[in-house]
This record gives structure tokens, C-alpha cells and sequence, in this order.
């Protein structure tokens, strides 16, 4: 499995530095890591405590490592995704994170097909508005992503990207509702790529401690390009579990899903999602 080290690395680091921030006596100064892991527990206790859906991106600001595996199948082969373009999220300033996204691996079953590494990406998440659970159990956040075409043998976009997308959250008890409403801007090639409307909402139940049982309505819509006039959409059922401990801030969450075509258009028909996430 095509795997890059670096991200891991600093996400161990930073872990580790939170532990040894919270073993040390409370009467000595704070390091650095220990103010960063002090303002993104007071950051993430003023949102609600939903997890993160399997493929739809939280509104929520999350600090931690993920690693997602998409298996699709197309009317051409099956594509198996290595990391899902998904890599290190952080939170720098109170209501704001970063994502480090690495760029996937891609595998084909079609031997016309080339195997080979995706495009990169980072995203930005600015948080609007937040209420916990106890204060009205509601967050609204913007988000604007970029993309530069780094993949390899055509398993990348041919254009950089830009996407600016709005997203929210409200729970009702142990009921939640995520959703988030974005648009793709390719820098150039829109004669090919065009515009897409990309629409998601993921609808979750907090049945047991640690289960969270959804089902994702996932769709894009096309104007210009190849595609133009043309609807995706897909049904996504998914179960997740988590939060798991390890050891202080490190924890284990997992889940799976698997998406369904409803339209009569689409890019492939079916795909299971694996998704591994160590928050910190």
C-alpha cells in the first residue's frame, strides 16, 4: 500500500507533545504544543460532538489523522482509492482548520488503465457559528479548497480547482443532520471540466455509545463541459464507529459505507468507503 510517512510523523509528534503537555505539573508554564492542545480542546468544546460522516465533510473543526479507501466500480473496471485524498487535519487559531490532504493512490483493474498517485489538495475551514449541545446543538462553517493537478497517467484532474463550499449542522437529542452546498471553479480547461454543484447531506442517529448508524444523500450537478446538463446522485448507508481511546487525546474512529447510483447518469454505479481516523 502507497502510504506517505511525513504526515504521520508530525501527527505522532504533535500527539506525543500533547501528552507530555498534559502530564506536566499545572503550576509550570505551558509549552507550545501544550497552548495549541489547550485551545482546540476550549474550540471544540463550544460545537456540538457529532461524528464525522463517512463521506460527506463535517461542519465541525476536527484535529486528526485519516485514512479513507474507496473500491468503485465503473463501466470500465474496477478503481480502488488509497487514501481517499484525505491526510492531516489541524487546528491552528480558535474556529479555523486546515486540512493537508495527501493526494490518493489509484489502482485499476482495467489494464488500459495506469496506476498512479492523484492530485493534491488543502482546505481551509472558517467556523461562522457554534452551539453545543447544550446551547442549541448547531455550527455553520465555510470552507474554501484548492487542488493542483499533480496525478499521474490521467488519475488526476487536468486543471487546478478551486472550491468554495457552505456547510451546517443541527441535532435534535441524539438525532443530527450535517449538509454542505459547494461549487468546483477549475482555473482552466472549462471548455472540458466546466462547473459542478456538488450537494451533501448526511443524516445520523447516536444509537449506542459508541455507534452512529446514517445514510448520506450525495450529488453533483454539471453546467458546461462534457458533462453539461448532466446529475449525479448517490444514496450513501454507513455505520461508524467510535470514539475509541488510546491514550490521552489519541483515539480510534471507524466507519463504512456504501454508495449507491439513483440517477441514470453517473461515474460509476457502486463503491464501498472505509474510513480510519485517529483524532488527537
Amino acid at each position: 500500500m502507497k502510504f506517505s510517512a511525513l504526515p504521520f510523523a508530525l501527527f505522532v509528534l504533535l500527539a506525543s507533545s500533547g501528552v507530555s503537555a498534559q502530564n506536566a505539573p499545572q503550576s509550570e508554564p505551558q509549552s507550545w504544543s501544550g497552548r495549541w492542545f489547550a485551545r482546540v480542546s476550549a474550540t471544540q468544546a463550544e460545537q456540538p460532538h457529532w461524528v464525522t460522516p463517512v463521506a460527506t465533510v463535517t461542519p465541525r473543526l476536527e484535529q486528526e489523522f485519516r485514512y479513507d479507501v474507496f473500491h468503485q466500480v465503473t463501466p470500465t473496471g474496477h478503481v480502488t482509492n488509497l487514501g481517499g485524498g484525505k491526510g492531516l487535519e489541524l487546528i491552528p487559531t480558535h474556529n479555523t482548520e486546515l486540512l493537508i490532504n495527501l493526494p490518493p493512490y489509484l489502482l485499476h483493474s482495467n489494464p488500459k488503465s495506469l496506476d498512479g498517485w492523484g492530485d493534491f489538495s488543502c482546505t481551509l475551514k472558517y467556523r461562522f457559528l457554534s452551539r453545543n449541545e447544550e446551547n442549541g446543538n448547531a455550527i455553520l462553517t465555510g470552507f474554501l479548497a484548492g487542488s493542483v493537478p499533480t496525478g499521474q497517467h490521467k488519475n488526476g484532474s487536468i486543471s487546478a480547482v478551486v472550491t468554495p463550499t457552505l456547510a451546517g449542522g443541527k441535532g435534535w437529542g441524539k438525532f443530527d443532520v450535517q449538509a454542505t452546498l459547494g461549487g468546483t471553479f477549475p482555473v482552466n480547461s472549462l471548455n472540458k471540466l466546466g462547473h459542478t454543484v456538488v450537494s451533501n447531506n448526511a443524516f445520523q442517529f447516536h444509537a449506542m455509545k459508541k455507534l452512529w448508524p446514517e445514510t448520506e444523500i450525495n450529488s453533483t450537478f454539471w453546467e458546461g463541459g462534457t458533462n453539461d446538463g448532466k446529475k449525479q446522485t448517490f444514496v450513501t448507508p454507513g455505520l461508524i464507529f467510535g470514539r475509541f481511546p488510546i491514550h490521552k487525546r489519541v483515539a480510534f474512529t471507524a466507519g463504512v459505507g456504501f454508495q449507491i447510483a439513483t440517477t441514470h447518469f453517473n461515474q460509476y454505479n457502486h463503491a464501498f468507503i472505509g474510513t480510519l481516523r485517529m483524532p488527537f
